[in-house]
């Protein structure tokens, strides 16, 4: 079996390969909510609702170099960002590439002056709910109005100490 490449890369959002896995990620948590394949004017109109603009930052995952992931980072206040649009493609899931995508976006985060991080995810994606506990996230209360939200978690950085 060949071992598989990974990169994560920071990638404006206006990106044609993030504008497409943006996309992806719309059509599957709306066609998810529905229980059926979401329409274009469904995942039109939440992507008017939610959009990717004003990103603090904004991870590609390549697999072998294609891009099959991403995440976004927003922040909230001084020292707190959220993670954001968070998605693999089916075919890439299974393969740690989510582990690499949270990595890159925390690294992207203390870069950034930000040391705790937060997110809300829906009770349906269980997938991601345990994704989010492997990597050190743990559940706390409502932090946002987020009327499709049903779990919040969060998450304290460590800074690596520097060589002096």
């Amino acid at each position: 079996m060949n071992a598989k490449s990974w990169t994560v890369e920071s990638t404006p959002v206006d990106h044609p390969e993030a504008v497409a896995l943006l996309r992806a990620y719309l059509t599957e948590i709306v066609g998810r909510y529905h229980g059926r394949p979401a329409t274009e004017a469904e995942v039109d109109e939440v992507e008017g609702w939610e959009p990717a603009t004003g990103l603090a930052a904004f991870l590609v995952a390549r697999l072998d170099g294609l891009p099959v992931g991403c995440i976004g980072l927003r922040e909230l206040a001084p020292g707190l960002g959220e993670l954001t649009k968070v998605y693999l493609s089916p075919a890439a899931r299974g393969q740690g590439g989510g582990g690499r995508l949270i990595a890159g976006v925390e690294a992207a985060a203390l870069e950034l002056g930000l040391a705790t991080l937060r997110l809300d995810t829906r009770s349906d994606l269980v997938e991601a709910r345990a994704l989010y506990a492997r990597q050190g996230y743990r559940e706390i209360p409502r932090y946002n109005d987020s009327a499709y939200a049903a779990h919040w978690f969060e998450k304290e950085l460590l800074r690596q100490p520097t060589a002096s």
